[in-house]
């Protein structure tokens, strides 16, 4: 099971790290289902689903019994929750939505953030009588945990992803977008979607977006930037482009074309020259 694990941290989002869990836990128990369900507004959806023989759950639906297991999962802690015979177990026995899985079996852990707040759970579910490995709880727990670990991850570099960019208003309805260091493209997406935003919130009409900062740029991440200048003409925003380096027109052929019609300055200073703006020497 090591190497399994191990592979977890090549993934780059929830979903994917989620979707390979269900499978690492698909060849470690013996049960039909597994899936992960999301607590939102005090309801458990059904966000990931591993069927094995037959299609028990499916993703995106709100079926009472898993999402009733589900919370009992949270409500019973940290530790797994272990339902060797739903007829019988005092938490699911009178459980009216437990038709047809009285023979069955149940495994859940809650998925908590770090800071205590719940997430979701991870749990097994079959409609007949299983053979649980007696370190299933273990299993259980500690992939619950890694995913705990992947979503710090995932709101983490959210975070990072919405500060990598920060406009800056100067004055009236003037404002700098300095892009600086290495461009991917869940960053430029992520640049797009906070310049899209602040203009809105601020009201802003001239966005100068200063790209002599940017260390690499390869030709997917310079169509999101001319996508940027585009979005912000539709909406009635000028943008002013300025830094653009060689190496970019190079990497982006059609950059220069596509770019017509739009202010283009080699600098910051040269920029607001243009639109206006003096400046004093001490």
């Amino acid at each position: 099971m090591r190497g399994n694990l191990e592979k977890i941290r090549d993934f780059s989002d929830f979903n994917e790290a989620a979707s390979y869990i269900l499978q690492i836990l698909s060849k470690q128990a013996g049960m039909n289902s597994f899936y992960i369900a999301k607590q939102e507004g005090g309801v458990q959806k059904i966000v990931k689903v591993h069927n094995t023989k037959h299609h028990l759950i499916e993703e995106g639906e709100a079926s009472p019994l898993p999402c009733m297991l589900s919370a009992l999962s949270v409500e019973h802690g940290a530790q797994a929750l272990i339902i060797e015979h739903i007829g019988e177990h005092e938490l699911t026995r009178s459980l009216g939505v437990a038709d047809g899985f009285e023979a069955g079996c149940f495994v859940g852990v809650p998925i908590f953030y770090e800071d205590g707040s719940s997430y979701g759970t991870v749990c097994g579910l079959d409609d007949g009588p299983c053979e649980l490995p007696a370190d299933l709880p273990f299993i259980f727990e500690t992939l619950a945990t890694l995913l705990t670990y992947v979503l710090e991850l995932e709101r983490a570099y959210g975070e990072i992803e919405s500060l990598a960019a920060p406009m800056v208003p100067i004055v009236g309805r003037v404002a700098i977008l300095p892009i600086i260091g290495e461009v991917r493209a869940l960053r430029a997406q992520a640049i797009i979607d906070h310049a899209m935003h602040g203009c809105a919130e601020k009201g802003i009409e001239v966005l100068v977006i200063d790209v002599s900062g940017v260390s690499q740029i390869n030709s997917q991440v310079g169509e999101y930037l001319l996508k940027l200048v585009k979005v912000l003409g539709l909406i009635g925003v000028q943008p002013v482009v300025t830094g653009i380096q060689p190496y970019m027109a190079l990497k982006v052929p059609h950059f220069a074309e596509a770019l017509k019609g739009t202010m283009i300055e080699a600098n910051l200073e040269t920029a607001l020259k243009r639109l206006g703006f003096s400046f004093q020497k001490d």
